[in-house]
């Protein structure tokens, strides 16, 4: 695509996701102007050059940064990266606390900067700091959630999709709930095509049955870990995952995407965020509140929801 008449990006951190972030905005040409904000100046300074060497062969028209706020004034969207890095054997609850001592000292300063702009985060743990991000800011909602299970989703689609022999955007599944180690995928709405999962065949044989499918959805929760362990983070996915939201922000795509925002209701679920299927577009997000789900998926629903219900009191949000 090209890139979106006069939008502005700004991403805060430039850590190995946010340089991702910015790298995959360049390369898909997501906004007009990448903007790049660490109080690292070193990092951030080289980073930015690094990315303005190859400007000229990417879709964005420039990017610019560094380690005063001022990169972040007037931005249409923020994506924050910034926060303490998940460690092999640490989960994503673990890092909360730092975390969202981060956002106390961090937002009302973006938030001054940036006032009219739709705020995502993909710092982890992504459910719980966007409780307390909304908490902080204020911002109704729809302008401040995170990533959620976006990425999930995508994991899980490739996975199907190899099973199945199809395209991966003929796969319909989603990955909801928190993102982390109580999300859960809705097979009950899940389909190859028209196709109930179940009932896709392969050279006249049935591909999955129940087992097979709590083992890809094992797979999938796990995966980061997987990742982690191997290379010392995730980055280049979860970069295209935020920027394809950046994308449905910019472009005012209404596009459906399983972002986490803060449930008001939904199952009977207050005041956590967690990932359902979301319109997305330039006003922020709307939960899909009429999305079904099977009793079993409700009930997994609401125990992802107490989970990181437990970590909010501890925290005091």
């Amino acid at each position: 695509m090209s890139a979106i008449e006069n939008s502005t990006l700004a991403i805060v951190g430039a850590g190995s996701v946010g340089t991702a972030t910015a790298y995959a905005a360049m390369i898909r040409g997501s906004a007009r102007h990448v903007r790049l904000y660490d109080i690292d100046a070193a990092r951030v300074e080289a980073e930015v050059l690094d990315l303005a060497h190859g400007s000229q062969f990417t879709g964005a028209s420039d990017i610019d940064g560094g380690a005063d706020l001022r990169h972040v004034e007037g931005a249409d969207v923020v994506v924050i990266t910034a926060g303490a890095k998940q460690h092999p054997g640490q989960t994503r609850l673990d890092l909360a606390g730092t975390n969202v001592e981060i956002l106390r000292g961090m937002l009302p300063q973006l938030l001054e900067r940036a006032p009219d702009a739709v705020f995502l985060l993909v710092t982890n743990p992504c459910d719980v700091l966007t409780v307390a991000a909304q908490q902080i800011t204020g911002l109704p909602s729809s302008r401040v959630f995170s990533s959620g299970t976006v990425l999930d989703t995508a994991r899980l689609r490739w996975k199907l999709a190899q099973r199945a022999g199809v395209a991966q955007s003929s796969v319909h599944a989603h990955i909801v709930g928190e993102h982390g180690d109580t999300e859960f995928p809705l097979w009950s709405a899940a389909s190859i095509g028209v196709t109930p999962l179940l009932q896709w065949e392969r050279e006249g044989l049935r591909v999955f049955d129940h087992e097979e499918l709590e083992s890809l959805a094992d797979q999938v929760r796990n995966a980061a870990y997987q990742v982690i362990a191997g290379k010392g983070a995730t980055n280049y996915a979860i970069g295209l995952s935020a920027v394809r939201i950046v994308e449905a922000v910019l472009g005012d795509e209404h596009a459906i995407l399983p972002v986490s925002s803060v449930l008001d209701g939904f199952l009977g679920i207050h005041g956590v965020a967690l990932s359902i299927p979301t319109v997305v577009s330039a006003r922020g997000v709307q939960p899909v509140t009429s999305t079904p789900f099977a009793e079993n998926e409700a009930q997994a629903l609401r125990e992802s929801a107490r989970a990181l219900e437990r970590v909010q009191a501890s925290l005091g949000l």
